[in-house]
């Protein structure tokens, strides 16, 4: 793979990309904002399922199916999700989209924003997890892309007084998220797994909500409204 640019994993939330109808509004803006700074960036962005994948998962819940066929199905959602945003962005069809980490460094050279879905199926994981393997792999920085502003100490969609978490420790937020339960098509804003990978590997890492000027500002080494996990 040239270097040149520098990297970044983003983790595209599924309840940005779908979260019932298709985010278009969002999609055009995170589109204006990606090709503005493809100039300095090369971008590896790992779709997540959103409502297309659990409709998949209730679906095959009804039918008191086992949990691997679930998460299967999850998996196929985000590759879906993954072909359209090359689509929206009008990448080349032909050239689909890349399922294994040999193929994204090959891609690399080409271009310079790859969307991918979930790499391979391991168990009690979501495309989190795969984001931050990547970013593992290729020795950069993980952003998460989700539909809240950042970690709050409790749930701001439930509570009006929750607040935002500026910084935290990959240990104290680890603290956090094992505190959950893992299931298929969950929603917070980095799975176990994830956090794991993160903590273990040092890996920098950012949540950054919807508001893509906020994406925009850290790009470009502003300040910007979100969550920084680090030492």
């Amino acid at each position: 793979m040239k270097r040149g640019k520098k990297l970044i994993v983003l983790s595209l939330g599924g309840s940005l990309i779908i979260p019932d109808d298709v985010g278009t509004n969002y999609l055009k803006r995170l589109k204006k904002v990606l090709l503005k700074n493809k100039k300095k960036y090369k971008f590896i962005i790992i779709c997540g399922g959103g409502s297309l994948a659990r409709k998949y998962i209730k679906a095959i819940d009804s039918e008191n199916i086992d949990d691997k066929f679930k998460a299967l199905s999850g998996i196929a959602a985000t590759r879906t999700n993954a072909r359209f945003m090359n689509y929206f962005f009008e990448i080349e069809p032909k050239r689909g989209i890349p399922m294994t980490k040999e193929s994204i460094k090959k891609y690399l050279d080409e271009l310079d924003i790859i969307f991918c879905g979930a790499l391979k199926y391991r168990p009690n994981q979501t495309s989190d997890s795969t984001s931050a393997q990547v970013a593992k792999e290729f020795e950069t920085i993980f952003i998460n892309l989700t539909d809240v502003d950042g970690l709050y100490d409790k749930n701001p969609k439930e509570h009006d007084d929750a607040k935002l978490i500026k910084e935290i420790s990959w240990k104290d937020f680890n603290k956090k998220v094992e505190k959950l339960k893992f299931k298929p098509g969950q929603h917070f804003v980095l799975d176990q797994k994830a956090s794991k990978i993160i903590m273990k590997n040092k890996i920098p890492t950012y949540i950054i909500g919807k508001k893509v000027k906020e994406l925009d500002n850290f790009l470009n080494n502003r300040k910007f409204k979100g969550t920084k996990i680090e030492s």
